[in-house]
C-alpha cells in the first residue's frame, strides 16, 4: 500500500503539471508554417510579458535548386523597431532572446530572386516563458530526480499564471480608471456645454428685446 501511494503521489504533480502545460500551451507556444512566393515578406507579431525568455527554431525549406539566386531574410523586431535578432540569407537556425518589457514582437521573413521560383516552405516554432526552459539541462545542473524536476516546472507554471492574473488585474485597473476619466470628462463637458446654451439662449433673449424696442414693436 505504501508503494501505492508513493507512486500516486508521484503522479499527482506529474498529471498536474501536464494540466497547466495543457492549458497554458497555446498561449506559450507558437508553432506555424506557410509558403513565401519570392520578393516577398511575411510577418508575424505577438505579445508577450516582460522579462520572459523567448527561443525559436526556424527552417526555410528551398524548392527552386539554387536557382534565380533565391536568399531569404530573417529579422525579429520590438515595437520601437529594435533589432532582437537578424540573419541573412537564413536556411535552418536558433534564435534566444530576453524580453525587457511587455511588447509586440514581429518575426519577419523576406524573400528575395529572380525569375519564377517556387514558393518557400518556413516552418517557424517559437517558445516563451515555461516552454522556454531547458528543464532537461537545468536537471542535469542541479542534478534533480525527475520528480523535482516536475515539481519545479510546476512551481514555473504556477508562477506564470500568477503573472498572468496580476497583470490582467492591473490592466483591468487601467481600463477602469480610464472609463472613470472619460466619464468625468464627459461630464464636465456636459456642464459646459449647458452653460454655454444657456448664456447663449439668454444673450438671444436680450438682443431680440432691444431689436424689437429698436423698431418699436415691443414697449
Amino acid at each position: 500500500m505504501s508503494g501505492l501511494s508513493g507512486l500516486q503521489a508521484q503522479r499527482g504533480p506529474c498529471q498536474l503539471a501536464l494540466l497547466l502545460s495543457l492549458l497554458l500551451g497555446p498561449s506559450l507556444v507558437l508553432a506555424i508554417s506557410f509558403h513565401l512566393p519570392v520578393n516577398s515578406r511575411k510577418c508575424l507579431r505577438e505579445e508577450i510579458h516582460k522579462d520572459l525568455l523567448v527561443t525559436g527554431a526556424y527552417e526555410i525549406t528551398d524548392q527552386s535548386g539554387g536557382a534565380g539566386g533565391l536568399r531569404t531574410h530573417l529579422k525579429i523586431t520590438d515595437s520601437a523597431s529594435h533589432i532582437l535578432y537578424s540573419k541573412e540569407d537564413a536556411t535552418k537556425g536558433k534564435f534566444a532572446f530576453t524580453t525587457e518589457d511587455y511588447d509586440m514582437f514581429e518575426v519577419c521573413f523576406e524573400s528575395k530572386g529572380t525569375g519564377r521560383i517556387p514558393d518557400q516552405l518556413v516552418i517557424l516554432d517559437m517558445k516563451h516563458g515555461v516552454e522556454a526552459k531547458n528543464y532537461e539541462e537545468i536537471a542535469k545542473v542541479e542534478k534533480l530526480k525527475p520528480l523535482e524536476v516536475e515539481l519545479r516546472r510546476l512551481e514555473d507554471l504556477s508562477e506564470s499564471i500568477v503573472n498572468d492574473f496580476a497583470y490582467m488585474k492591473k490592466r483591468e485597473e487601467e481600463m477602469r480608471d480610464t472609463n472613470e476619466s472619460t466619464n468625468t470628462r464627459v461630464l464636465y463637458f456636459s456642464i459646459f456645454s449647458m452653460f454655454c446654451l444657456i448664456g447663449l439662449a439668454t444673450w438671444q433673449v436680450f438682443y431680440l428685446r432691444r431689436f424689437f424696442k429698436a423698431k418699436k414693436l415691443i414697449e
